[in-house]
């Protein structure tokens, strides 16, 4: 014999952990720590209404669910190009307007169009600057030493390499565009603790697990 069960109305006030879990799984669900409402809308339970009626604000209820702002409008252009070279990264191929409406882009197509007018211009401005020189004029040894010193490549070079390697690990051939739990690192052959430099001639792309599994071995 079937038992019956109660189901509450749709209506029903939900509770703060109700919203708040909703919002997590779907985030979780997505791989991704920022979460617009439209991409809620399309994956999670509840009407995106509910969590401004309930909290007053969708990024307050981001903020209440651990998740990250998503809708931030005054984005530097390094941050708007750092997206640009995640998209490019994930995707091996040039971005499109289109691939901003996806979980890989972080920043929407609106930031975008502020500042650039076009998709068009932010690609050809985003291009421009991955393939000028970098800014390192080399006047005296106080300024050699500071330019060596930087391990970190800049999102120039990191640019540079990837796309030199065609965006895929040099010694396995792991690519984010066919895996997409492939994570590339940029690695110094020669190890930034032996001395190597952080130049394009230095520097190599390695998934994550050849990466570690090199550590500081040439």
């Amino acid at each position: 014999m079937n038992k019956f069960q109660y189901s509450s109305p749709k209506n029903t006030p939900k509770s703060s952990e109700e919203l708040i879990e909703d919002l997590q799984l779907v985030a979780k669900n997505l791989n991704t720590e920022k979460l617009s409402q439209k991409l809620y809308t399309e994956h999670g339970k509840y009407d995106c209404s509910t969590f401004i009626r309930h909290f007053g604000t969708w990024n307050k209820a981001l903020l209440k669910a651990g998740l990250k702002l998503s809708n931030i409008i005054n984005y530097s252009d390094e941050e708007l190009f750092e997206n640009i070279l995640n998209i490019w990264q994930k995707k091996g191929a040039q971005p499109t307007r289109r691939d901003l409406n996806t979980v890989d882009s972080e920043i929407s197509s609106g930031s975008y169009r502020r500042r650039f007018i076009s998709w068009t211009n932010a690609i050809k401005e985003f291009i421009e600057y991955t393939n000028s020189k970098e800014i390192s004029p080399i006047k005296n040894r106080i300024t050699q030493i500071s330019v060596n010193n930087n391990r970190d490549p800049s999102l120039r070079l990191r640019f540079q390499v990837l796309k030199r390697d065609n965006f895929s690990c040099v010694k396995c051939g792991a690519s984010p565009a066919k895996d997409q739990y492939i994570v590339l690192n940029i690695d110094h052959i020669k190890p930034w603790s032996k001395g190597g430099l952080t130049e394009i001639s230095n520097l190599q792309t390695l998934c994550q697990d050849c990466n570690l599994g090199k550590s500081n071995i040439e």
